[in-house]
């Protein structure tokens, strides 16, 4: 696997810096920026990584909704929202935001930073806030991409997300970005997403972190299952049975809405 650069994990930039980026993602939906780049990033990913999807059902149409995706490639955020037809709001690294044209994207794209190596409340404030508004968030559950090419262990902050708010979370699971980095070698791997059945949590404020950690364990292990299911039984196997299932569940629409 293609090196990559070591992981950051404190920013210490103060919290103040990044109030503009919350501040956005709160005040204003996403606008044209948002448009451009998904057109421009749904032909790379259609094209080049053969992106396909199985699920897409299991995300619901409007209101609030976590995804939880587990995490190779900084390509992944763009990968996960291709085949959905909503808008995602982005948590990101906050390393990633400074005065260049990619937080230039970010400001007008609707993405926030979480400050990483500190508690930052700014950062849940901002999911809050975007779950009132009926927005459909991204959540990397490993709280950073894997540097092993295998799939890592998720942090206790999808946890809190998913006890603090008690709507639907969406397990996802993308197969095959771990190798995206090796596009400069003109290799292109082939990307599977596959959105798991919504999971969905009593409402508990005050939880503990070890409450949040278990919540979060239960996410990712459908992560896991969605993700090595895949790998077992290969992507045409899997992605067959995605779409014999949203056959049958087009038939029972049209059978109900008939009576």
């Amino acid at each position: 696997m293609a090196e990559i650069k070591a992981q950051v994990y404190k920013d210490d930039r103060p919290a103040v810096y990044f109030d503009r980026f919350h501040a956005r993602a709160r005040d204003h939906r996403p606008g044209f920026t948002y448009t451009v780049v998904r057109c421009l990033v749904t032909v790379i990913s259609l094209g080049l990584f053969r992106t396909r999807a199985t699920g897409t059902e299991n995300v619901p149409i409007e209101g609030p909704v976590l995804l939880a995706p587990n995490h190779f490639s900084q390509m992944d955020h763009f990968f996960a929202g291709v085949y959905l037809r909503r808008q995602i709001r982005i948590m990101a690294k906050s390393q990633l935001f400074g005065t260049g044209i990619l937080s230039w994207i970010f400001y007008f794209g609707g993405i926030f930073p979480v400050r990483r190596g500190h508690r930052d409340e700014e950062a849940f404030a901002t999911v809050r806030t975007l779950f009132e508004q009926g927005g459909a968030v991204m959540v990397y559950a490993e709280g950073g991409r894997s540097r092993t090419g295998d799939l890592g262990e998720p942090r206790h902050g999808i946890g809190r997300m998913a006890l603090e708010s008690g709507i639907p979370v969406v397990p996802v699971s993308i197969n095959g970005s771990a190798a995206v980095r090796r596009w400069r070698r003109l290799f292109f791997p082939k990307v599977t997403v596959q959105y798991g059945t919504p999971l969905t949590f009593p409402v508990e404020r005050e939880a503990s972190r070890d409450r949040q950690q278990e919540v979060a364990n239960e996410i990712f292990d459908q992560v896991r299952h969605l993700y090595y299911d895949l790998e077992e039984r290969g992507r045409k196997a899997v992605l067959r049975e995605g779409r014999e299932r949203w056959r049958k569940t087009r038939r029972k629409l049209r059978e109900a809405a008939g009576r």
